[in-house]
């Protein structure tokens, strides 16, 4: 005969299974599939491209291939800098491949097409190489996430600190698409607030071949500071094509609103010193970003740009965020992930707020001299640390996810 006692623990090892399995069946079509959509072969590539897809897989690797038992899986898709491409893939990606996260997206155009499929199919995306300040503000969304920067970072960061160092009179060269024009409009605030002039701008369009005459322009208005209001490939060209003008001889010095550390291993430093930027990740600023950046090194041969050391930190969230919910439910686990701090090799002080914009601790860094470089890929000196509330600012008020 069975004693009361013994139903009764029998009854319980039942209840918790009961409670358990469901756990496991969360996961819909029994995997958890990552799509790494962004530019294999153009000119944003280098920064992107393989390299976040090395660091996706990396993050799933290390988190041991499986989440509440079922196996991750990490697709590519490639752009080609194009947003109908983008949405096309996405909307596939969603719709036939079953893909539960879209992350890297390079191209604030291209970004901004693919959160308007998420939001459509309500599926979850993380963006890392899109800067728009847009995107987390009157475009925000449950389903759509931002984690390395915004072009107002990296104005507070770049754009504050060279007016304070007497960098009070500025002109523009900008690229003429939504990135560009955000990370003009957020720096010149940031200069004007401050002191400071914007005496004009150009905007030559994305991957132009002949910049001369936007600089020759930028040149001619004797502004202190030239600032590069763009990304690859018209930043290092322009920084080039500077040189070759003269512009340093001139007395006229350039301030990079997104410079990557791959732009300075393509421009050499002896273009590119003394170079002002801010940047999210630096590998060599201490132990931890030193450990996993020599591991992507020897996979990349290269060391990891922010954007793709991004991607790495958040695919590592979102697993975590999906074991602990229990389910890949797209607006459960966004959820979890705000719950969470995000304290990894990438994040200082990282916090997911509210209107999904990741907050952390950027770096101002300068370029060093060809003398100051002592091994390879040692570029930058760490000049100050910029808290995440200070380089982001408050939630924009026109987010609809803020609480008003």
């Amino acid at each position: 005969m069975i004693s009361a006692t013994r139903i009764s623990m029998l009854a319980a090892i039942l209840t918790a299974a009961s409670y358990a399995a469901p756990a496991v069946a969360q996961v819909s079509d029994d995997v958890v599939k990552i799509g790494v959509l962004t530019d294999m072969n153009g000119p944003a590539s280098t920064p992107t491209g393989q390299g976040s897809v090395t660091a996706a897989q990396m993050a799933v690797d290390d988190f041991g291939g499986k989440v509440l038992g079922k196996p991750v899986s990490v697709i590519v898709g490639d752009h080609q800098i194009k947003p109908d491409i983008g949405a096309a893939i996405a909307r596939r990606w969603y719709d036939t491949e079953q893909v539960d996260l879209i992350v890297d997206v390079p191209v604030s155009a291209v970004g901004l097409a693919v959160q308007n499929i998420a939001n459509e199919k309500k599926k979850l995306f993380i963006t890392h190489s899109t800067g728009a300040a847009d995107f987390h503000g009157k475009f925000c969304s449950p389903y759509a996430i931002q984690w390395v920067f915004d072009t107002h970072a990296l104005a507070v960061g770049t754009a504050q600190e060279v007016v304070k160092r007497g960098g009070d009179t500025w002109f523009f060269i900008t690229d003429d698409y939504a990135f560009g024009h955000s990370l003009e409009r957020d720096a010149s605030a940031v200069i004007v607030k401050n002191g400071g002039k914007v005496l004009g701008s150009v905007r030559p369009p994305f991957a132009t071949p002949d910049l001369s005459s936007f600089i020759l322009q930028a040149q001619a208005s004797k502004a202190k500071i030239i600032g590069i209001a763009a990304g690859p490939p018209n930043n290092t060209n322009e920084i080039k094509t500077a040189g070759e003008f003269g512009i340093f001889k001139g007395g006229q010095q350039m301030a990079g609103l997104l410079v990557l550390i791959t732009d300075i291993h393509s421009l050499g430093l002896p273009a590119a010193q003394g170079l002002l930027l801010t940047t999210s990740f630096y590998w060599d600023m201490d132990d931890k970003t030193r450990e996993w950046s020599k591991r992507y090194f020897a996979k990349m041969n290269r060391m990891p740009t922010m954007w793709q050391a991004g991607v790495y930190s958040s695919v590592m969230h979102y697993l975590e965020a999906v074991r602990d919910s229990g389910t890949d439910e797209p607006l459960k686990v966004a959820a979890k992930m705000r719950e969470k701090p995000i304290e990894d090799f990438f994040s200082r002080h990282g916090k997911l707020r509210e209107d999904n914009l990741m907050v952390h601790d950027l770096v101002l860094v300068q370029v060093k001299s060809p003398e100051e470089s002592k091994y390879p890929w040692d570029y930058y000196k760490i000049l100050t640390h910029i808290s995440g509330a200070d380089a982001f600012g408050p939630p924009d008020p026109a987010c609809s996810l803020v609480k008003k």
